[in-house]
């Protein structure tokens, strides 16, 4: 894993911008695994900004989320849907057609899955999947004892992980029970990772990422394993990280 050391959450959204830059400036056709929630918000502001200063195209991108609520519209102003619609989509010239996410409200969720990674396969893979990691180690919405063999599949979301997402609902009720997700299989298929941490409350996590055995009890270990993994994170995340030469 390579490890680049930033000041801040700016920074870190700044660097992050202009690595997926650099992939879409570099490449005829590219796949992007996307994640959502406040860590990669900063990278898709970056982004925007960039295509309104500099014209940067984006037709030539297809993307993949990582995950989306079971039981919300793509309408609903919590879901995943209209995230990535708010905070990228619609800001850019990506094409619609290009852009997939997990459908939450399929009448057949288990199917929904299965066909994501088909979908997935099928378009040649992805390329390069940005992460972020939650406070008890998951990835996507693979909570700790997901199994490194799980493909995209419908998980119970742990009540730290509905805690943690709160501040985006009204109250803790409503926030699903419930999520599809890429499962950690299907996010190892991935040609290379993105990790982006910042802030005092990842301390823990970053150090079992850095420092600690790979065990499905934190799912984010298996990064470890990956032979093209990139972490951006800011020196709160690493204040207590032990970073050896």
């Amino acid at each position: 894993m390579e490890l680049i050391k930033v000041r801040d959450y700016n920074e870190m959204s700044q660097k992050a911008a202009e690595i997926l830059i650099g992939k879409v400036k570099g490449s005829e056709k590219i796949n992007f695994g996307l994640a959502t929630g406040g860590t990669p918000k900063g990278l898709y502001e970056k982004m925007i900004e960039d295509h309104q200063k500099n014209g940067i195209s984006y037709k030539n991108v297809t993307t993949f989320n990582l995950d989306e609520y079971a039981g919300l519209s793509e309408e609903d102003p919590n879901s995943y849907h209209y995230y990535m619609n708010e905070s990228l989509f619609k800001h850019i010239d990506i094409l619609k057609s290009n852009t997939h996410l997990p459908k939450g409200i399929s009448e057949h969720l288990e199917k929904e899955c299965s066909e994501y990674d088909k979908m997935i396969a099928e378009n040649g893979g992805i390329d390069l999947q940005v992460l972020g990691i939650g406070q008890n180690g998951h990835i996507g919405f693979n909570e700790p004892g997901t199994s490194f063999k799980s493909n995209t599949h419908v998980v119970k979301l742990a009540e730290s992980t509905r805690e943690a997402n709160a501040r985006y609902f009204d109250t803790i009720d409503d926030v699903p029970t419930h999520a599809i997700t890429m499962g950690i299989a299907s996010i190892m298929k991935s040609k290379e990772i993105l990790l982006l941490v910042s802030g005092e409350a990842k301390q823990e996590a970053m150090g079992k990422l850095m420092h600690g055995e790979v065990t499905e009890e934190f799912p984010a270990s298996i990064l470890q394993k990956h032979p093209r993994v990139t972490i951006i994170a800011d020196q709160k995340a690493l204040s207590r990280v032990l970073i050896t030469p």
